[in-house]
């Protein structure tokens, strides 16, 4: 974990109008404080306000994972605790406490509780995604960490197709990923595998069925891994024989859009400038409406993050995000191809993570 990561929220705090932050999402907790557990809570404040809060069952665990700038605190109710515990307004003070919450985390339910606990003099500020646009921009131990987690997803698929897929059922091949991932040291897939053959790649979040794949079509895999906290997020599209003359072209020109608009990704550019390049080579081609989701988004500690690469983005790249860049088309009733790969953004480019060949194979 990177030992700035409280002061850079730190910094943001007086950029706000901020006294104090309450870090309640436990993915922000993680980032923010290196601790994994399933209950916690982490204040900043200015200077070196640095409060951490768990129960009973993590003293050891917290212990060991947050270095010894974190003051650490046990109690039964994290978020009442979390908001006793932010200091009240000095005595003499001109207004009140600003402390800010991740309102995009928080219930009402738990709202209305830490606002009947806070300290007289103590304002809830709604802050939520002040972490978040923080973690967008990796350190060096997050993209090491995320190179890690592709390359492991990657030496994974490579030994699953090795065993085949014309004939294996979908769900069959989506397990035997699973496993070898973790087999490999993966905490975990990033998300459940997509194993998609024929007409049902045609569904772009298909979900793997207990149906034997054909020869002589499409199987669309999207996997990843997570390592140590991060996640990985990668598709490739295989031929399982011949195929229709119709199903290559499709391939072609996904890849197409892929390798263009991978080209486009650097530092400066527009995530809705990027995913115009993919979407003007698809639709130019007669499959515009067929490529319904957005080019490409954020993966880091969770596999959906900022920023998003689509037709709605509001977000400028910038050194050290990584993003994923995977147009698809999807034909219903017919077949559907996606390519992604990971990327690190770069002044003049981008840094590829994926290293599986896009060229088409077939997998027998």
């Amino acid at each position: 974990m990177s030992m700035d990561r409280p002061d850079r929220v730190a910094a943001q705090l007086a950029e706000r109008g901020l006294d104090a932050l309450l870090v309640t999402d436990l993915v922000n907790v993680r980032w923010l404080t290196g601790f994994s557990g399933s209950n916690g809570l982490a204040v900043v404040g200015p200077g070196d306000q640095r409060l951490f809060l768990t129960d009973f069952r993590y003293l050891t665990q917290s212990a060991e994972q947050l270095d010894d700038a974190w003051e650490r605190t046990v109690a039964p109710e994290i978020l009442i605790a979390g908001a006793v515990a932010v200091a009240a307004p000095a005595e003499g003070s001109d207004g009140p406490l600003r402390v800010g919450f991740d309102d995009e985390h928080v219930s009402v339910k738990d709202h209305g509780t830490l606002a009947s606990k806070v300290a007289d003099g103590v304002e809830l500020v709604p802050a939520g995604g002040l972490v978040e646009e923080l973690r967008m921009v990796k350190d060096p131990g997050e993209l090491a960490a995320i190179r890690a987690a592709a390359q492991l997803a990657d030496a994974a698929l490579t030994e699953v197709l090795g065993r085949g897929l014309a004939g294996r059922t979908e769900r069959e091949v989506a397990l035997d990923l699973e496993f070898t991932m973790r087999r490999a040291g993966a905490e975990a897939p990033s998300f459940p595998s997509i194993i998609a053959s024929g007409t049902h790649s045609a569904l772009p979040h298909a979900a793997p069925r207990d149906v034997e794949i054909p020869a002589g079509t499409l199987v669309t895999i999207d996997w990843g891994a997570r390592l140590d906290g991060y996640a990985s997020d990668c598709t490739r599209t295989y031929a399982t024989g011949e195929l229709d003359p119709r199903d290559r072209e499709i391939y072609d020109l996904v890849l197409e859009a892929q390798e263009t608009s991978l080209a486009a990704v650097r530092a400066g550019v527009g995530g809705r400038e990027v995913d115009a390049v993919a979407r003007d080579i698809i639709t130019a081609a007669g499959h515009g409406e067929h490529f319904g989701h957005g080019l490409g988004h954020g993966v880091g500690a969770e596999v959906h993050e900022g920023p998003r690469l689509s037709q709605r983005s509001e977000a400028t790249l910038a050194v050290g995000q990584v993003v994923t860049v995977e147009p698809g088309v999807y034909v219903p009733g017919a077949i559907g191809v996606r390519i992604e790969d990971l990327a690190v953004v770069t002044e003049d480019g981008a840094e590829v993570l994926s290293g599986l060949p896009k060229h088409l194979q077939v997998i027998a």
